[in-house]
């Protein structure tokens, strides 16, 4: 499957209003739910057991949110994939990547 297609298919179950209420629920869900993925990484840490197997399905709902606020902001996320990588590579060229802050 193609991301772009993933995020149409997935706007299928989008219940949340175009408009500024369903922009924040769709960025606290995103925050939410890479809360869910931090808890699977700290059970893995405290209990010394493999990564919990919920974590694809936790991935699985980040990447529903990410998908959703991209096309509410009218991003696809292939636009979104390629602008990162491209931000990602300029750091890795300029010898920053390692280090902190938006603006390097």
């Amino acid at each position: 499957m193609e991301i772009n297609e993933y995020q149409q298919l997935a706007k299928r179950t989008n219940i949340y209003p175009e408009d500024e209420f369903g922009l924040v629920c769709l960025a606290l869900g995103v925050a939410g739910e890479a809360g869910e993925v931090a808890d699977c990484m700290k059970k893995m840490y405290r209990d010394c057991e493999d990564f919990c197997e919920s974590t694809m399905y936790e991935l699985g709902d980040v990447l529903w949110y990410v998908s959703q606020l991209a096309n509410s902001l009218g991003y696809s996320l292939e636009e979104v994939a390629e602008h990162n990588l491209n931000k990602l590579q300029s750091r890795q060229d300029r010898g920053v990547i390692g280090g902190s802050g938006d603006d390097r």
